[in-house]
């Protein structure tokens, strides 16, 4: 029998975020199992098919995202950003849940796998505009961000790289908790949400996110 509510909608989540030693290098940072973002949408039934970590520093935001049990091609495009087989960040410097509508802390990354260069098989970053916001951070150009990718026979590998002064309000001595939330979205495999799924407004309404809480 199908829950008309999701399950995951009834807690609020708070889940740690370590430290990261390393710089970027020509692969991005590895980050170990120890990285790695609880499994909770076995709350909801729903399985996973992507490893989801991230980590942190005062220099940003560190993501990695390893897809597997592709059968079909990737679906990346420049222009379709938004659309494309990739990774979304949903960040708030301020962690507040109790607003509907984001304000200028709220940020949405993502990063693909491919979709750019002479033969669309580069991977890329943005920073997007979030619907509905009431007001929106100053966009980064997509080369402030950091990706690399590796693309695999059943899925690929995807590292990202947020800098500090892309992410307006980060500051975490002052506001060591970030409200968070990610979409790993994938045109066969379907989408795969920390918490809720795409049925509810999950890229525009940062009360649907949790929070990451940085460590040291």
């Amino acid at each position: 029998m199908m829950s008309l509510i999701d399950p995951t909608m009834l807690f609020r989540f708070s889940v740690p975020c370590l430290k990261v030693s390393k710089p970027w290098g020509a692969t991005g940072v590895s980050l170990t199992p120890r990285y790695a973002l609880p499994s909770l949408q076995e709350l909801s039934g729903r399985e996973e098919y992507a490893d989801v970590r991230i980590g942190w520093n005062n220099k940003g935001i560190f993501v990695q995202a390893e897809v597997t049990g592709k059968e079909q091609a990737l679906w990346c495009r420049d222009s379709r950003v938004e659309d494309s087989d990739g990774l979304h960040l949903f960040i708030d410097t301020r962690d507040t849940h109790t607003i509907h509508r984001a304000n200028r802390f709220c940020h949405w990354f993502t990063f693909m796998p491919e979709g750019t260069g002479a033969r669309r098989t580069d991977p890329l970053a943005a920073h997007l505009e979030i619907n509905r916001a009431r007001e929106n951070p100053t966009l980064v150009r997509g080369d402030r961000l950091s990706v690399y990718a590796q693309t695999k026979k059943n899925g690929y590998l995807i590292r990202g790289f947020i800098p500090a002064d892309c992410l307006t309000g980060f500051d975490p001595s002052d506001y060591p908790r970030l409200g968070f939330s990610y979409a790993v979205v994938d045109r066969e495999l379907g989408w795969q949400t920390f918490t809720v799924g795409p049925e509810y407004p999950v890229q525009e309404d940062p009360t649907l996110w949790s929070t990451l809480e940085l460590e040291g």
